[in-house]
């Protein structure tokens, strides 16, 4: 008990150092940005040379985990789940689940943009324009085909998520189906899944730095001016992700766990915490699987499969900024969507999402996507691109709360999660 109890000491006190790096991040950027005039120190030795070199440094080493821990864990996770039809079952009820939250998170931005109209009345000329990327419409039959790798080693080296997972899964289940005569490569990707946690472990002693100079960087070059001119569009995408975090996913965990939606907020913040600062889902994959783990009690074997499945396909809040940003956008230009356009709009945004990797700010590249579908010119994402990355930070949060909270129910449906844990931790953490 002691020793485990030491470990948790030791896990809080790097969250804590997480969200005071957070903080002290954001000060410092701000600082910069109101009170340091322009110079060659400000700008080339600090924010983009210290800042910047450290910051990113720091978010290359979380990429450089991303695959061989989503591999590995999705191996580990389907070969311990056990036989296929389990493993159906609880792919099934995730997969499900995943889809209708993003599909009900489109359907709250677009309710929330249609009653403040942030688009109503922009002066356009004060806006300032930048450069984006489109991406490319896809149908769904490619987009499914696209799913099943053709090179599952090419896969690997190009970080192609969704075919990285369906081979990790095959690979799983095949695993547990052959039992024995598999134990010496089952052995193996259990060390390396062992050997990325060890992994992860050292990369996460690092990020109370990496974290102060990505805030310091970002919030030195925004300030508070940057808000002004889209005020009312920052108000709808916050409510929307407030309404998707504190309503929706929290009456969905109370009706299929009965459990007390304010102790999983509470131990489940530091992990908001760090995916607002680095702005990736699948930087979280680790301290994510970790949490549920220690602080909520669920079994790692589900864990394991469903939070980097989410981390992939589970985009909620960056679906509510893109069905914010298309109501912004058409109003803004005086277009009427109507209902077919916001039908298309929620299922462009529900698909579109499935294929968003969990990195900073690919939700404006797959946005270009939905705006092609309803006819809105690619150009308006020029208009959100300045302040996109404060909301890209809260978005990521919404984005792995609600990886979160599908893992607990299909744990809880599974009979998979410890409810000693979950209760007794949180009293633990009091009396401390």
């Amino acid at each position: 008990m002691s020793a485990k109890n030491t470990e948790t000491g030791k896990k809080m006190g790097l969250t804590t150092k997480i969200f005071i790096a957070l903080i002290l991040g954001l000060i410092v950027g701000i600082i910069f940005n109101v009170f340091i005039p322009n110079s060659y120190v400000r700008d080339t030795v600090f924010v983009d040379g210290i800042f910047y070199v450290i910051g990113n440094g720091f978010i290359r080493l979380m990429k450089m985990l991303v695959v061989p821990l989503v591999f590995f864990s999705l191996i580990c996770g389907a070969s311990s789940i056990g036989d296929t039809k389990s493993l159906g079952k609880v792919g099934g009820k995730t997969i499900v689940f995943y889809l209708a939250t993003t599909a009900l998170a489109v359907t709250v931005a677009i309710t929330v943009a249609s009653i403040i109209k942030p688009g109503i009345g922009l002066d356009m000329s004060s806006i300032e324009k930048g450069s984006t990327t489109s991406a490319e419409s896809t149908s769904v039959v490619d987009t499914l085909l696209n799913i099943i790798p053709e090179n599952p080693i090419a896969s690997l080296a190009n970080g192609t998520m969704l075919q990285v997972i369906l081979f990790a899964l095959i690979v799983g289940v095949l695993l547990a189906k052959m039992g024995e005569r598999a134990e010496l490569i089952s052995n193996f990707c259990n060390q390396c899944n062992n050997l990325m946690m060890e992994m992860t472990n050292f990369v996460m002693s690092l990020a109370p730095i990496g974290v102060f100079c990505m805030l310091a960087k970002t919030f030195a070059n925004l300030g508070f001016n940057a808000f002004l001119p889209l005020g009312k569009y920052m108000c709808s995408v916050v409510l929307g992700l407030g309404v998707q975090l504190l309503v929706v996913y929290m009456v969905l965990l109370f009706i299929f766990t009965r459990l007390n939606p304010f102790r999983f907020l509470k131990k489940f913040f530091p992990v908001m915490a760090f995916a607002f600062s680095t702005s990736t889902s699948n930087a979280t994959i680790p301290m994510n699987i970790d949490t549920l783990e220690e602080k909520m009690g669920i079994s790692r074997k589900i864990s394991s499969f469903t939070i980097p499945l989410g981390a992939t396909i589970n985009m909620d809040g960056t679906s509510i900024m893109q069905g914010v940003a298309v109501v912004f956008a058409a109003q803004a230009y005086g277009m009427e969507l109507g209902i077919k356009g916001y039908i298309t709009v929620i299922a462009t945004a529900t698909l579109a999402s499935v294929g968003t990797a969990g990195i900073p700010s690919v939700g404006l590249v797959t946005l270009s996507m939905v705006f092609a579908a309803v006819g809105l010119p690619i150009e308006a994402i020029a208009l959100i691109m300045g302040i996109d990355r404060i909301l890209d930070m809260m978005r990521t949060a919404v984005n792995i709360t609600g990886d979160a909270v599908c893992t607990t129910i299909v744990a809880h449906q599974n009979k998979d999660i410890d409810r000693n844990v979950f209760n007794a931790k949180i009293t633990e953490e009091n009396n401390a």
